[in-house]
């Protein structure tokens, strides 16, 4: 197969610098354009911003700019601040660009969630159901992606809860009430900005709890779990920040009067290691962020007390891979009929 040529857009922020830490060794990319959210002079050596690329690639960083774009790419990643891609996203694809956004931009399909959760009206709001737009869930929506043009990576939160539990509401075993989830992330899932409140003097020996029941990854939650389910769910969430740069973990809680046998067949079927390379489950014992971190892997715990109709979920993952770079790889090998694990380790 001939090589893709990739631009990233939103190279500088943390998501973008490991989307090109892993396209730089995927061998059918040829990485084409490197573009910053922010406002560049000039364009400069990419390892002027970022040296750990020092000898590695010497494509310079660029202003943003669509036609650039255009011009120099058949694929582009957009790791940009939520609201950039609403408008840019629909431009590339009119030019015959596929485009893979990081953001929140595209992830919910009803427009009127925008001013709610994003604080933003959505520019595009005919694109929120276009046929050519994937969720990019991966181990869920893997059939779809070869035939899209637009896929919405899903959040950090969103991707480590939906494969926590998804399988469990796939089944109809999940029982009535609210999903609970006690969910704690390093520090880079914030984003590559300056905030008095990310400082090491604030984080240090701290936990903050932040958002709690107002957090943007929910609707995306929500709306999956209802176009798997075909059932209307609930969910209490409290995110906290913890004094680490990269990992995060989500304890689910969840109501369900099934027998063991029965969940255990459930996240057997979907997560088997065709089916599923990239999610690892245990029975009997919960992940840790070290298991994790570094890697493109999800870990699924489950504890299950039958006594008290109580399934425990521990779910981890790199927030910055699986979470995001990594992840927007597996939707990318998919769409070009390449191996899943391709470029991944």
């Amino acid at each position: 197969m001939s090589t893709i040529r990739v631009a990233i857009a939103g190279a500088t922020g943390y998501a973008g610098e490991e989307l090109l830490r892993l396209l730089l060794g995927h061998p059918h990319v040829q990485l084409t354009c490197l573009a910053a959210s922010a406002k560049w002079d000039r364009p400069v050596p990419v390892s002027e911003a970022l040296p750990r690329f020092s000898r590695r690639i010497d494509l310079p960083l660029e202003a943003l700019n669509s036609a650039r774009l255009r011009e120099r790419s058949d694929v582009v990643f957009l790791a940009l601040p939520h609201g950039q891609a609403a408008s840019l996203a629909p431009e590339l694809i009119r030019a015959g660009r596929r485009v893979i956004d990081l953001s929140g931009d595209f992830r919910l399909r009803d427009p009127a969630s925008y001013p709610l959760w994003y604080r933003f009206e959505h520019p595009q709001p005919d694109w929120l159901n276009d046929a050519g737009l994937v969720y990019g869930l991966t181990e869920f929506h893997r059939e779809a992606l070869p035939a899209a043009r637009l896929v919405a990576n899903p959040g950090c939160y969103a991707t480590s809860i939906l494969l926590g539990c998804l399988p469990l509401f796939e089944q109809g075993l999940a029982g009535e009430g609210a999903l609970i989830v006690d969910a704690k992330s390093g520090l880079t899932g914030a984003g590559r900005k300056a905030d008095t409140t990310l400082l090491f003097s604030e984080m240090a020996e701290n936990l903050r709890p932040y958002k709690v029941n107002q957090h943007q990854h929910t609707p995306e939650v929500l709306q999956e779990i209802r176009s798997v389910s075909r059932r209307e769910a609930s969910m209490v969430i409290v995110p906290q920040v913890i004094p680490a740069a990269r990992g995060l973990i989500s304890m689910i809680y969840v109501r369900t009067s099934a027998p063991a046998t029965a969940v255990a067949d459930a996240y057997g079927r979907r997560y088997s290691a065709e089916r599923a390379p990239f999610v690892r489950v245990r029975h009997g014992s919960l992940p840790q962020l070290r298991d994790v971190v570094g890697t493109n892997y999800c870990d699924v715990g489950l504890v299950y007390d039958e006594g008290q109709h109580c399934l425990i979920i521990g779910s981890a993952l790199d927030n910055l891979v699986k979470g995001a770079a990594g992840q927007a790889v597996q939707n990318f090998n998919l769409m070009h009929g390449l191996p899943e694990t391709l470029g991944l380790g």
